[in-house]
């Protein structure tokens, strides 16, 4: 099964080298499931020719805002509604959770109680799971037809499921302990309040339940669906 990674953010350059950009790393959390990938850069406007082109969708973080003003914003969440209209399914992490919604018509906003981060807690339908998060933006209103699947005090649309075409997720399965450590050093420090840094740094050793939610996508990728 082929799926393309629609990449909307770049890993930083002093991290990248070491750890690997966001599709390496979402190939790594997703190995073992028969999955091949191809990369389109988006962020840099390079888009597949046709939402068929790959077998399913995924679409990574980004330091950027789904509501700023990028040339390639719009025509992503064309994508998305293309990829809907012929029931290709379509992933989203973090500021994939949050294009998603807002091209189906949610609302995404700069949340005003401040920054998620670090290795956090979520209630999946009664399961609480364990996954890295670096976020400031959230899902405020939920898209007609999409329903809740994951949430916490602090990101009550934390998860998301759209019937069998597109399940997207706040937080990101596919950081591990060094990357998160590693953002806090070179995009935390002066942005993120120290407080919060400082709890993360207490957390950075917790066990993540990243492979659940890795199950979950291939699961999700693999279910039958008619286009």
């Amino acid at each position: 099964m082929l799926i393309g990674i629609l990449q909307t953010g770049l890993a930083p350059d002093v991290l990248a080298p070491s750890m690997g950009d966001y599709p390496t790393m979402f190939a790594r959390l997703l190995d073992g499931n028969g999955f091949t990938f191809r990369t389109f850069r988006v962020v840099e406007g390079a888009f597949p020719a046709a939402v068929t082109d790959c077998d399913g969708w995924l679409i990574t973080g980004s330091r950027h805002g789904v509501y700023e003003d990028h040339p390639w914003i719009a025509p992503l969440e064309q994508f998305i509604r293309d990829a809907f209209a012929a029931h290709v399914p379509v992933v989203g992490i973090c500021f994939g959770h949050q294009i998603i919604a807002q091209a189906m018509g949610g609302k995404v906003e700069r949340y005003a109680q401040g920054w998620s981060v670090g290795a956090t807690d979520y209630d999946f339908g009664g399961q609480t799971l364990t996954l890295n998060a670096w976020h400031r933006d959230q899902v405020t209103e939920v898209p007609k037809g999409a329903k809740v699947v994951a949430s916490n005090a602090f990101c009550e649309n934390a998860a998301l499921l759209y019937d069998d075409r597109a399940f997207s997720v706040q937080a990101h399965p596919e950081f591990q302990r060094e990357f998160v450590e590693g953002l806090m050093e070179t995009r935390g420090k002066g942005v993120v309040p120290d407080d919060l840094l400082s709890v993360a740094r207490d957390r950075l050793d917790l066990p993540l339940q990243d492979k659940t939610i890795a199950a979950q996508i291939a699961a999700f990728f693999k279910a039958a669906r008619t286009r």
